[in-house]
Protein backbone atom coordinates (compact mmCIF):
# COMPACT_ATOMS: atom_id res chain seq x y z
CA UNK A 1 0.00 0.00 0.00
CA UNK A 2 1.36 3.37 -1.02
CA UNK A 3 1.95 6.30 1.21
CA UNK A 4 -0.98 8.25 -0.25
CA UNK A 5 -3.37 5.34 0.33
CA UNK A 6 -2.31 5.06 3.96
CA UNK A 7 -2.87 8.79 4.49
CA UNK A 8 -6.34 8.63 2.92
CA UNK A 9 -7.30 5.62 5.04
CA UNK A 10 -6.14 7.36 8.23
CA UNK A 11 -8.17 10.47 7.34
CA UNK A 12 -11.35 8.39 6.88
CA UNK A 13 -10.93 6.54 10.20
CA UNK A 14 -13.37 7.72 12.94
CA UNK A 15 -11.84 10.02 15.50
CA UNK A 16 -12.35 8.76 19.05
CA UNK A 17 -11.86 11.16 21.91
CA UNK A 18 -9.91 9.93 24.87
CA UNK A 19 -12.06 9.35 27.88
CA UNK A 20 -11.42 12.00 30.52
CA UNK A 21 -9.34 10.77 33.40
CA UNK A 22 -11.30 10.66 36.59
CA UNK A 23 -9.40 12.25 39.40
CA UNK A 24 -8.24 9.99 42.08
CA UNK A 25 -7.95 6.84 39.96
CA UNK A 26 -4.20 6.94 39.90
CA UNK A 27 -1.55 8.67 41.91
CA UNK A 28 -3.16 8.42 45.33
CA UNK A 29 -6.54 8.77 47.06
CA UNK A 30 -9.34 11.00 45.75
CA UNK A 31 -8.99 14.77 46.15
CA UNK A 32 -11.81 14.93 48.71
CA UNK A 33 -10.19 12.36 50.95
CA UNK A 34 -6.87 14.14 50.63
CA UNK A 35 -8.48 17.41 51.71
CA UNK A 36 -10.19 15.69 54.63
CA UNK A 37 -6.94 14.06 55.69
CA UNK A 38 -5.00 17.32 55.51
CA UNK A 39 -7.71 19.03 57.58
CA UNK A 40 -7.42 16.57 60.46
CA UNK A 41 -3.65 16.13 60.36
CA UNK A 42 -2.85 19.16 62.60
CA UNK A 43 -5.37 17.95 65.17
CA UNK A 44 -3.77 14.53 65.23
CA UNK A 45 -0.43 16.14 66.08
CA UNK A 46 -2.07 18.30 68.74
CA UNK A 47 -4.06 15.45 70.29
CA UNK A 48 -1.43 14.39 72.89
CA UNK A 49 -0.91 17.97 74.08
CA UNK A 50 -4.66 18.60 74.17
CA UNK A 51 -5.17 15.46 76.23
CA UNK A 52 -2.57 16.57 78.77
CA UNK A 53 -3.99 20.09 78.92
CA UNK A 54 -7.48 18.69 79.33
CA UNK A 55 -6.40 16.68 82.33
CA UNK A 56 -4.39 19.49 83.89
CA UNK A 57 -6.76 22.39 83.19
CA UNK A 58 -10.32 21.32 82.42
CA UNK A 59 -10.88 19.14 85.48
CA UNK A 60 -9.39 21.62 88.01
CA UNK A 61 -11.44 24.45 86.47
CA UNK A 62 -14.53 22.28 86.73
CA UNK A 63 -13.83 21.58 90.41
CA UNK A 64 -13.15 25.27 91.06
CA UNK A 65 -16.47 26.25 89.53
CA UNK A 66 -18.32 23.46 91.35
CA UNK A 67 -16.99 24.43 94.79
CA UNK A 68 -17.91 28.08 94.16
CA UNK A 69 -21.60 27.02 94.04
CA UNK A 70 -21.45 24.96 97.25
CA UNK A 71 -21.24 25.65 100.95
CA UNK A 72 -17.73 24.34 101.48
CA UNK A 73 -16.02 25.29 104.74
CA UNK A 74 -13.90 23.43 107.26
CA UNK A 75 -17.03 21.70 108.56
CA UNK A 76 -17.71 20.16 105.16
CA UNK A 77 -14.05 19.28 104.61
CA UNK A 78 -13.87 17.39 107.92
CA UNK A 79 -17.19 15.66 107.26
CA UNK A 80 -18.98 17.23 110.22
CA UNK A 81 -21.69 18.78 108.05
CA UNK A 82 -23.08 17.84 104.65
CA UNK A 83 -22.24 19.85 101.56
CA UNK A 84 -25.17 21.91 100.32
CA UNK A 85 -25.79 23.68 97.03
CA UNK A 86 -25.85 27.47 97.41
CA UNK A 87 -26.29 28.62 93.83
CA UNK A 88 -25.03 32.16 93.36
CA UNK A 89 -25.12 33.00 97.09
CA UNK A 90 -21.32 32.87 97.34
CA UNK A 91 -20.99 35.33 94.47
CA UNK A 92 -23.64 37.60 96.03
CA UNK A 93 -21.72 37.57 99.30
CA UNK A 94 -18.48 38.30 97.48
CA UNK A 95 -19.89 41.18 95.43
CA UNK A 96 -21.49 42.70 98.52
CA UNK A 97 -18.09 42.88 100.25
CA UNK A 98 -16.53 46.35 99.90
CA UNK A 99 -13.06 44.89 100.46
CA UNK A 100 -13.42 42.73 97.36
CA UNK A 101 -13.96 45.78 95.14
CA UNK A 102 -11.04 47.61 96.75
CA UNK A 103 -8.77 44.61 96.19
CA UNK A 104 -10.03 44.23 92.61
CA UNK A 105 -9.24 47.88 91.83
CA UNK A 106 -5.80 47.58 93.41
CA UNK A 107 -5.13 44.40 91.42
CA UNK A 108 -6.10 45.99 88.10
CA UNK A 109 -3.99 49.10 88.69
CA UNK A 110 -1.00 47.12 89.96
CA UNK A 111 -1.16 44.64 87.06
CA UNK A 112 -1.45 47.47 84.51
CA UNK A 113 1.59 49.23 85.96
CA UNK A 114 3.59 45.98 85.96
CA UNK A 115 2.65 45.20 82.35
CA UNK A 116 3.56 48.66 81.08
CA UNK A 117 6.86 48.72 82.99
CA UNK A 118 7.76 45.19 81.87
CA UNK A 119 7.03 45.92 78.20
CA UNK A 120 8.95 49.21 78.33
CA UNK A 121 12.01 47.65 79.97
CA UNK A 122 11.97 44.53 77.78
CA UNK A 123 11.55 46.39 74.48
CA UNK A 124 14.20 49.00 75.37
CA UNK A 125 16.74 46.33 76.28
CA UNK A 126 15.86 44.33 73.16
CA UNK A 127 16.72 47.36 71.03
CA UNK A 128 19.89 47.86 73.08
CA UNK A 129 20.96 44.28 72.34
CA UNK A 130 20.95 45.10 68.63
CA UNK A 131 23.27 48.09 69.20
CA UNK A 132 26.03 46.60 71.37
CA UNK A 133 28.86 44.25 70.52
CA UNK A 134 28.92 40.52 71.08
CA UNK A 135 30.55 40.46 74.53
CA UNK A 136 28.25 43.05 76.20
CA UNK A 137 25.28 41.42 74.47
CA UNK A 138 26.22 38.02 75.88
CA UNK A 139 26.71 39.46 79.38
CA UNK A 140 23.33 41.20 79.30
CA UNK A 141 21.61 38.08 78.02
CA UNK A 142 23.14 35.91 80.75
CA UNK A 143 22.23 38.42 83.46
CA UNK A 144 18.66 38.66 82.19
CA UNK A 145 18.25 34.90 81.93
CA UNK A 146 19.64 34.56 85.45
CA UNK A 147 16.93 36.90 86.74
CA UNK A 148 14.32 34.98 84.76
CA UNK A 149 15.46 31.62 86.16
CA UNK A 150 15.49 32.81 89.78
CA UNK A 151 12.56 31.36 91.78
CA UNK A 152 10.01 33.94 92.88
CA UNK A 153 10.53 33.24 96.58
CA UNK A 154 14.30 33.64 96.27
CA UNK A 155 14.03 36.82 94.22
CA UNK A 156 11.52 38.34 96.64
CA UNK A 157 13.76 37.54 99.61
CA UNK A 158 16.79 39.11 97.92
CA UNK A 159 14.86 42.28 97.09
CA UNK A 160 13.64 42.50 100.69
CA UNK A 161 17.24 42.33 101.88
CA UNK A 162 18.35 45.02 99.40
CA UNK A 163 15.67 47.40 100.74
CA UNK A 164 15.89 46.31 104.37
CA UNK A 165 15.76 49.38 106.70
CA UNK A 166 18.55 48.04 108.94
CA UNK A 167 20.94 46.05 106.73
CA UNK A 168 19.93 46.86 103.14
CA UNK A 169 22.47 48.65 100.92
CA UNK A 170 19.82 50.75 99.12
CA UNK A 171 18.95 52.88 102.15
CA UNK A 172 22.65 53.43 102.86
CA UNK A 173 23.40 54.53 99.32
CA UNK A 174 20.35 56.83 99.18
CA UNK A 175 20.89 58.10 102.73
CA UNK A 176 17.38 57.15 103.86
CA UNK A 177 18.39 55.78 107.25
CA UNK A 178 15.90 53.27 108.64
CA UNK A 179 13.13 54.04 106.15
CA UNK A 180 10.81 51.04 105.76
CA UNK A 181 9.72 50.47 102.17
CA UNK A 182 7.05 47.94 103.12
CA UNK A 183 5.31 50.16 105.68
CA UNK A 184 3.59 52.52 103.25
CA UNK A 185 0.99 51.21 100.81
CA UNK A 186 2.38 52.85 97.66
CA UNK A 187 6.03 52.23 98.52
CA UNK A 188 5.30 48.54 99.17
CA UNK A 189 3.49 48.20 95.85
CA UNK A 190 6.38 50.02 94.13
CA UNK A 191 8.91 47.64 95.70
CA UNK A 192 6.93 44.60 94.58
CA UNK A 193 6.54 46.14 91.11
CA UNK A 194 10.32 46.45 90.76
CA UNK A 195 10.77 42.79 91.66
CA UNK A 196 8.02 41.67 89.27
CA UNK A 197 9.54 43.67 86.41
CA UNK A 198 13.02 42.36 87.26
CA UNK A 199 11.92 38.73 86.92
CA UNK A 200 9.56 39.31 83.96
CA UNK A 201 11.36 41.59 81.50
CA UNK A 202 13.79 38.87 80.22
CA UNK A 203 10.91 37.05 78.48
CA UNK A 204 9.89 40.24 76.69
CA UNK A 205 13.49 41.15 75.90
CA UNK A 206 14.44 37.80 74.38
CA UNK A 207 11.19 37.48 72.40
CA UNK A 208 11.30 41.00 70.98
CA UNK A 209 15.03 40.72 70.25
CA UNK A 210 14.39 37.58 68.21
CA UNK A 211 11.68 39.44 66.31
CA UNK A 212 13.96 42.40 65.60
CA UNK A 213 16.67 40.12 64.25
CA UNK A 214 14.12 38.72 61.79
CA UNK A 215 13.36 42.18 60.36
CA UNK A 216 15.27 42.77 57.08
CA UNK A 217 18.26 45.05 57.61
CA UNK A 218 17.46 46.99 54.46
CA UNK A 219 14.27 48.31 56.03
CA UNK A 220 16.10 49.70 59.04
CA UNK A 221 18.88 51.13 56.89
CA UNK A 222 16.35 52.89 54.66
CA UNK A 223 14.64 54.43 57.70
CA UNK A 224 17.99 55.58 59.08
CA UNK A 225 18.98 57.12 55.72
CA UNK A 226 15.69 59.01 55.68
CA UNK A 227 16.76 60.68 58.91
CA UNK A 228 14.46 58.82 61.31
CA UNK A 229 15.52 58.76 64.96
CA UNK A 230 15.75 55.56 66.97
CA UNK A 231 12.42 56.27 68.62
CA UNK A 232 10.79 56.99 65.25
CA UNK A 233 12.24 53.78 63.79
CA UNK A 234 10.80 51.81 66.69
CA UNK A 235 7.40 53.50 66.57
CA UNK A 236 6.90 53.60 62.80
CA UNK A 237 8.89 50.61 61.53
CA UNK A 238 9.66 48.00 64.18
CA UNK A 239 6.51 48.16 66.32
CA UNK A 240 4.08 47.59 63.39
CA UNK A 241 6.18 44.71 62.08
CA UNK A 242 6.52 43.18 65.55
CA UNK A 243 2.87 43.60 66.48
CA UNK A 244 2.05 39.84 66.51
CA UNK A 245 4.99 39.26 68.86
CA UNK A 246 3.98 42.22 71.03
CA UNK A 247 0.47 40.75 71.25
CA UNK A 248 1.86 37.50 72.64
CA UNK A 249 4.12 39.13 75.24
CA UNK A 250 1.38 41.56 76.27
CA UNK A 251 -1.18 38.82 76.88
CA UNK A 252 1.39 36.73 78.74
CA UNK A 253 2.34 39.71 80.90
CA UNK A 254 -1.29 40.50 81.68
CA UNK A 255 -1.93 36.92 82.80
CA UNK A 256 1.24 36.70 84.88
CA UNK A 257 0.94 40.10 86.55
CA UNK A 258 -2.79 39.88 87.23
CA UNK A 259 -2.32 36.70 89.24
CA UNK A 260 0.81 37.70 91.15
CA UNK A 261 0.92 35.89 94.48
CA UNK A 262 4.40 34.97 95.70
CA UNK A 263 5.95 38.44 95.49
CA UNK A 264 3.07 40.12 97.32
CA UNK A 265 2.81 37.39 99.94
CA UNK A 266 6.52 37.27 100.72
CA UNK A 267 7.45 40.94 100.44
CA UNK A 268 4.41 42.37 102.27
CA UNK A 269 4.07 39.53 104.78
CA UNK A 270 0.74 38.26 103.50
CA UNK A 271 -0.80 41.45 102.14
CA UNK A 272 0.64 44.34 104.10
CA UNK A 273 -0.54 46.15 107.21
CA UNK A 274 -4.31 45.66 107.62
CA UNK A 275 -4.44 44.15 104.12
CA UNK A 276 -3.40 47.39 102.40
CA UNK A 277 -1.39 45.52 99.74
CA UNK A 278 -3.81 42.72 98.98
CA UNK A 279 -4.33 41.52 95.41
CA UNK A 280 -6.97 39.05 94.27
CA UNK A 281 -4.74 35.98 94.45
CA UNK A 282 -3.64 36.69 98.02
CA UNK A 283 -7.19 37.69 98.94
CA UNK A 284 -8.48 34.34 97.62
CA UNK A 285 -5.77 32.52 99.58
CA UNK A 286 -6.76 34.26 102.79
CA UNK A 287 -10.44 33.51 102.28
CA UNK A 288 -9.86 29.88 101.37
CA UNK A 289 -7.10 28.80 103.74
CA UNK A 290 -6.86 31.40 106.51
CA UNK A 291 -10.62 31.75 106.99
CA UNK A 292 -11.50 28.22 105.76
CA UNK A 293 -14.11 29.68 103.39
CA UNK A 294 -13.16 27.52 100.44
CA UNK A 295 -16.30 28.35 98.48
CA UNK A 296 -15.57 32.10 98.62
CA UNK A 297 -11.96 31.48 97.63
CA UNK A 298 -13.15 29.42 94.67
CA UNK A 299 -15.58 32.17 93.67
CA UNK A 300 -12.70 34.67 93.62
CA UNK A 301 -10.75 32.25 91.43
CA UNK A 302 -13.65 31.99 88.98
CA UNK A 303 -13.95 35.79 88.84
CA UNK A 304 -10.23 36.07 88.07
CA UNK A 305 -10.53 33.45 85.32
CA UNK A 306 -13.48 35.24 83.70
CA UNK A 307 -11.73 38.62 83.87
CA UNK A 308 -8.55 37.28 82.27
CA UNK A 309 -10.50 35.56 79.49
CA UNK A 310 -12.51 38.71 78.86
CA UNK A 311 -9.42 40.93 78.67
CA UNK A 312 -7.66 38.52 76.33
CA UNK A 313 -10.65 38.10 74.01
CA UNK A 314 -11.36 41.84 73.84
CA UNK A 315 -7.71 42.58 73.08
CA UNK A 316 -7.61 39.98 70.31
CA UNK A 317 -10.91 41.22 68.89
CA UNK A 318 -9.62 44.78 68.70
CA UNK A 319 -6.53 43.61 66.86
CA UNK A 320 -8.63 41.57 64.43
CA UNK A 321 -10.70 44.65 63.65
CA UNK A 322 -7.48 46.44 62.77
CA UNK A 323 -6.69 43.72 60.24
CA UNK A 324 -3.87 42.04 62.15
CA UNK A 325 -2.99 38.42 61.40
CA UNK A 326 -2.62 36.50 64.68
Amino acid sequence: MTHDALAERAARAPVTEAAPRRPGRRGGPPARSRRTGSRWTPWLYLAPALAVLGGLLVYPIYQLGLISFLEYTQAQVSGGEPTTFQGFDNYATLFADDQFWQVLLATVLFAAACVLATLAAGCALAVLLTRVRAVPRLALMLAALGAWATPAVTGSTVWLFLFDPDFGPVNRVLGLGDHSWTYGRLSAFALVLLEVVWCSFPFVMVTVYAGIRAVPGEVLEAAALDGASQWRIWRSVLAPMLRPILVVVTIQSVIWDFKVFTQIYVMTNGGGIAGQNLVLNVYAYQKAFAASQYSLGSAIGVVMLVLLLAVTLVYLRLLRRQGEEL
